[in-house]
């Protein structure tokens, strides 16, 4: 792209702007209540010793927290929201380290149960 005297950088800049708010908007973020009960077990679990790390990826079609035992290892845990899935199984997932959705359902709190030893029923 070339500039010309005649050109104010600025312009170019100002129009490329709503292209990149338009991409923020289309991903799938978790909410305050969503991550604050996520942050919330993962605080415990560390406390516990069990997680040390863990990473957020906000996606086009879907929102992951993944928990990791080590940083240096594949996560442990994944807990998803795909809100492509709210009418069918429910948005919310846990996954393991092996692929396989441990639980799925409309209710964060509920899908969580699989692995918040704390809350779950003995």
């Amino acid at each position: 792209m070339s500039l010309s005297e005649d050109t104010d950088p600025s312009e170019q800049r100002a129009a490329a702007r709503p292209a990149a708010s338009n991409a923020q908007l289309s991903r799938v973020t978790f909410n305050r209540l969503e991550l604050h009960r996520i942050l919330n077990l993962y605080g415990r679990m560390v406390a516990e010793g069990e997680w040390r790390d863990y990473a957020i990826d906000f996606l086009r079609d879907r929102a992951v927290f993944s928990v990791f035992r080590r940083a240096s290892e594949v996560p442990i845990y994944r807990i998803e929201k795909d809100p492509r899935l709210a009418r069918k199984q429910g948005m919310y997932s846990v996954i393991s380290a092996t692929g396989l959705i441990l639980r799925r359902g409309h209710e964060l709190e509920r899908v969580l149960l699989v692995i918040d030893r704390k809350l779950a029923v003995v």
